[in-house]
């Protein structure tokens, strides 16, 4: 995991379980631009966040704070089919055809869609509007470059896209926010060539105002797809503030709030739900929680130590605990969200299987008088890793009988990350959200090794950056075949090998998966989270 990507995880961590005391919202203490509010009657729509994008550019945007402006005012070649991690053709006619050796892919592209200045979308424009993604140097463009080799129009609606080697999640890569067509009139392709505070694009909301405490949608009538249910949203911006924006919806001034309120207000908000008062949305998120093991140092050089720390874990007390029950325990390290999931953790070594964790133990040499003693590091600024830290080494000496014990440790985040993939930590606490809605992103990114060995561990790689430095030829293997395979069902078999040999082998822990929150007034209707951690606007209406 680079540190791109760390630190749009670490943004959604602190915007979903943030632990932190905020300033109480004041009179005055609200943002401007917009005044329109939650009862004007206009049919407009007010959403309040806390959070502030960095950029509009989608070439650049690798938050979900930017994403989910960007999302609701583009198009890609393909979506998630709403609720689901089901890909569907969007600005394509169908799913790609793929030549027989998996490198090619034709994409036909719908016609008679213009973007919000009046440009026609054409396969040439999207093809630039993709090799400006790849070659701009933004923070997602690796997503492409180190996949793609060409990218082409051969007509006015055909596009025709060649891989560097074979991956059979491509059209997953293709649904990523942040590849959808920009305008040609406004965007150019080059190093650093970017536009961070406009956008046009295709989507049924063209952006008509941005400011640092206000954003402006209104409806873009030449949209060639199903039209927005409301009259335009109003977005409000609580810069960070948690309490700001629970008192704004508190008070009725927001008609939906999203990302993010604290632990404390989501369950102070379900509380008010289930008495009819607001409404509480809620839906399995795909960001992901886990322990990773460092399989280099001693004693978890021993799989018997690994697979003891997995008997041991007692998820559903961290999340009662730690998560206030607003997490889903998981036991692979593919989310439920995928029905290739296997919940093989659970399976195997149960949940908070003492007996078994402590067998395992003594099988490896270590008693109450010679205990197996670990350190697990989390970074600084990250106080749900904390608490889970402290609960798993407080749970370890409550119930181990002194034959585990943990010692919890923190650096910096820019250390940390630096140091994890540096081999200086045994274990750490760490968190994912995928760039790509395909299990792929949740086995490969953490466990590949194309150079190393068994006596040497990872010396470059997936698990070498993640800070396991676990190297199995077997693992290597079946996650190149599943990168090749088209075959749904018998990629879905790969899959389950993979399950099955992450749990054997144990080299990380699968602890929770997210839940993703949205709260929305009486009377509002049509509110839902994607799977990609998106709101939708169009389908919202009061």
């Amino acid at each position: 995991m680079n540190w791109v990507k760390l630190a749009k995880s670490s943004t959604l961590c602190l915007g979903l379980l943030l632990l932190v005391t905020s300033c109480r919202s004041q009179p005055g203490n609200q943002p401007g631009g917009v005044t329109t509010s939650s009862g004007s009657g206009d049919g407009r729509i007010t959403i309040g966040t806390t959070q502030e994008p960095r950029t509009l550019d989608p070439a650049d945007a690798y938050e979900l704070r930017s994403l989910n402006l960007v999302y609701n005012m583009s198009d890609r070649l393909y979506a998630y089919a709403p609720g689901t991690t089901n890909l569907e053709p969007e600005l394509a006619t169908a799913l790609p055809k793929v030549t027989p050796d998996a490198l090619t892919y034709t994409i036909t592209l719908r016609q008679g869609v213009v973007f919000h200045d009046g440009t026609p979308l054409t396969a040439k424009v999207m093809a630039d509007s993709l090799l400006r993604f790849r070659n701009n140097g933004g923070q997602p463009a690796f997503l492409l470059k180190d996949i793609v080799d060409t990218i082409q129009a051969t007509s006015d609606t055909e596009l025709k896209i060649k891989l560097k080697k074979p991956f059979s999640a491509f059209p997953a890569l293709l649904a990523f926010i942040g590849t959808c067509p920009v305008s040609p009139k406004e965007y150019q392709i080059g190093e650093g060539k970017f536009i961070q505070s406009k956008f046009t694009g295709t989507g049924p909301y063209k952006l008509t105002s941005y400011g640092t405490d206000s954003v402006r949608f209104d409806l873009f009538d030449q949209y060639w797809g199903t039209k927005p249910v409301n009259k335009g949203v109003n977005w409000r911006i609580y810069k960070s503030s948690a309490n700001n924006l629970f008192n704004a919806f508190k008070r009725g001034e927001i008609d939906v709030a999203y990302f993010s309120l604290e632990p404390t207000q989501i369950r102070s908000l379900e509380q008010e739900a289930k008495q009819g008062k607001i409404q509480a949305i809620s839906s399995p998120g795909t960001t992901i929680s886990y322990m990773m093991l460092n399989v280099k140092q001693k004693p978890l050089d021993n799989p018997l130590v690994r697979q003891a720390i997995a008997s041991f874990i007692n998820r559903q007390l961290i999340n009662e605990r730690v998560l206030f029950n607003q997490a889903e325990p998981l036991y692979s390290t593919i989310p439920t969200s995928f029905d290739v999931s296997l919940p093989l953790f659970k399976e195997k070594y149960g949940d908070a299987n003492i007996e078994k964790a402590k067998q395992l133990l003594q099988q490896a040499g270590f008693s109450a008088t010679n205990p197996a003693k670990l350190q697990i590091w989390y970074p600084s600024g990250s106080p749900t890793r904390q608490k889970a830290a402290n609960l798993l080494a407080e749970y370890a000496k409550q119930q181990m009988g002194g034959i585990l014990e943990f010692e919890v440790k923190t650096d910096d985040g820019a250390i940390f990350f630096s140091n994890k993939s540096k081999g200086v930590y045994p274990i750490t606490l760490l968190d994912w959200y995928p760039d790509f809605l395909d299990a792929d992103n949740y086995v490969q990114p953490f466990l590949e090794c194309p150079k190393g060995s068994v006596t040497g561990g990872c010396q470059e790689g997936g698990s070498k950056s993640q800070g396991s430095f676990y190297y199995n030829p077997k693992m290597n293997q079946l996650i190149d075949s599943e990168r090749k395979e088209l075959n749904p069902e018998t990629r879905k078999k790969i899959f389950a090998d993979i399950q099955n040999l992450i749990a054997q082998d144990v080299p990380l822990i699968p602890l929770w998966q997210t839940k993703d929150y949205v709260f929305a007034q009486k009377g509002v209707a049509g509110v839902q989270i994607n799977a990609t951690q998106t709101l939708p606007y169009s389908p919202i209406k009061k």
